[in-house]
């Protein structure tokens, strides 16, 4: 099974979604010079007691924060696709991630809603979580996200229709610009059945609604 480029930018995979230990400091990069000089241009000390640390911080974050580009999806599906006579709605809702909001680089966060309409395959539960947080982990829009989400389970599983629905608060509407701290973002992409049968989407955002509180 191959996957275009769009799903992943290098050939070696991570096994997990694995940081290094705080006490443990990287190399020097091009990361920990440019913190210092954001500190140094902001007003800071980056000498100072506090900030020491902070680039070698800042540059595991990173590497944290953006561990999907170094995830191959075939490694991470590890086969997990099986052969089931079942062709009805499969949903896993309230799927939490965090990501980072390619515009301004701050934090946006929420519930990722996805399902779909098997054909014959299904892929095991934890991929689902693990797919969204891939996608998650990278500098993103919330538009993009929901649509590569989407287009990986329907070239993986080719089932009869694929929903992805993600609902995010951003922090750069939030704690910037226009400070509008309730506002929250909701974008979906709907594949085969999904966009095509008007019963079958009612059916799916009932399930989604259903005890969430909205």
């Amino acid at each position: 099974m191959t996957m275009p480029s769009i799903y992943t930018k290098v050939a070696e995979p991570l096994k997990d979604f694995v940081v290094a230990e705080e006490a443990h400091e990287q190399n020097e990069t091009n990361i920990h010079s440019a913190v210092r000089d954001i500190l140094y241009e902001i007003g800071e000390d980056p000498q100072r007691q506090g900030l020491l640390k902070t680039p070698d911080r800042v540059a595991r974050m990173f590497d944290e924060l953006t561990v999907g580009y170094r995830t191959d999806p075939i490694k991470l599906i590890n086969g997990a696709l099986f052969d089931v006579e079942y062709n009805d709605l499969v949903l896993v809702k309230d799927i939490e991630f965090y990501s980072l909001c390619e515009h301004h680089m701050l934090p946006f966060y929420g519930r990722a809603h996805v399902a779909y309409i098997p054909d014959g395959k299904v892929i095991g539960l934890s991929k689902i979580p693990r797919i969204v947080e891939m996608f998650a982990r990278r500098l993103q829009v919330q538009e993009r996200m929901t649509s590569e989400i989407a287009h990986l389970l329907e070239e993986v599983l080719q089932p009869q229709g694929v929903a992805v629905v993600v609902e995010g608060s951003h922090m750069c509407s939030m704690m910037r610009g226009v400070k509008k701290a309730e506002a929250t973002m909701t974008t979906r992409t709907l594949l085969g059945k999904f966009h095509d049968d008007r019963e079958l989407r009612s059916e799916l955002f009932a399930h989604i609604a259903k005890d969430s509180g909205n």
